[in-house]
């Protein structure tokens, strides 16, 4: 039995600073948004300004899951804290889905008496906000696949870029039309356009907490190319999973002939794993045809 392991700092904990300077500017925005809507009445950039909220927390929480990913394993976790990433994933999206759910009750609730608002007042203040957002997509979009807390951070940066827009159209709208049905429409819009986006941040996180496959890695195909090295002559007790985003781990028992050398065999699966599928994480258990342990492998 081998195991190869190569020390990795996680992929999130590698943007540190670009996260920090994206949460500074979206807690700035954050404020001039909840002032500006209790000023115009707009229940939009208020809605808006509740997304700011998630995407401010969602924000700290990956960079105090990256400070505590970063800690080193001790005899209690021996992975150390790389999970805490996909927890902080989680709780955003969990988050969300409650912003975006609040949203749409006030948006009904509005809608059967919507408020004046002042619209010329609530298009400079969404101009801001998208100003601020498209500079926090330019900050993060380059890295927004290497990691949840990445991705779910360039998401919400994302969605608030498209409702600072939706908001000046609306302001648009109401400033020349006085038609203020438009501001708890816009409102629920938000709500909608957050939610399967959340939801698949959500399904992602949730699958890696629950130790399934990565979804980048095909198992049945592993397992075939694990087949076709020289000597092998079978493979059991494969599994796969992801520790934190861009680290999975993989153990493996694989038979092979009575006559070969088993340090070949084992070095040629792990060339195959590290270099084909940058699996660097592995324990490898090697059982020699008629062994006591292939004999047990054969029924599980």
């Amino acid at each position: 039995m081998a195991h190869t392991h190569e020390v990795q700092r996680s992929a999130s904990g590698r943007h540190r600073k670009k996260l920090a300077l994206v949460l500074t500017i979206t807690f700035v925005y954050l404020a001039v948004e909840v002032i500006g809507g209790l000023v115009t009445g707009s229940l939009a950039l208020l809605a808006d300004a509740g997304h700011m909220l998630t995407d401010a927390g969602g924000l700290l929480l990956a960079l105090l899951a990256i400070r505590y990913g970063e800690r080193p394993p001790i005899p209690q976790r021996t992975f150390g804290y790389y999970r805490a990433e996909i927890l902080a994933a989680l709780a955003n999206a969990v988050v969300l889905i409650g912003i975006s759910a609040y949203i749409l009750y006030e948006a009904y609730r509005r809608f059967q008496d919507p408020p004046e608002v002042q619209s010329r007042e609530m298009m400079w203040v969404a101009v801001v906000g998208l100003l601020v957002n498209l500079a926090g997509m330019y900050i993060l979009r380059k890295d927004s696949g290497t990691s949840l807390n990445m991705k779910g951070a360039y998401f919400e940066v994302l969605s608030d870029m498209l409702t600072s827009i939706a908001v000046i159209a609306g302001g648009v709208i109401m400033l020349y039309t006085k038609w203020y049905y438009i501001d708890p429409i816009l409102s629920a819009g938000i709500g909608l356009f957050i939610l399967p986006r959340t939801w698949g941040l959500l399904k992602e996180s949730v699958g890696v907490l629950l130790e399934g496959a990565p979804k980048d890695l095909d198992v049945g195909l592993i397992r075939d190319e694990l087949l076709q090295i020289r000597d092998v002559t079978g493979v059991h007790d494969l599994h796969i999973w992801t520790i934190t985003s861009g680290m999975a781990v993989l153990t493996v028992h694989l038979v092979y002939r009575a006559e070969a050398d088993a340090m070949m065999v084992l070095k040629q699966a792990q060339e195959l794993l590290e270099e084909k599928y940058k699996i660097t994480h592995t324990t490898i258990q090697t059982e020699r045809e008629g062994s006591v342990l292939h004999e047990e492998g054969l029924h599980e």
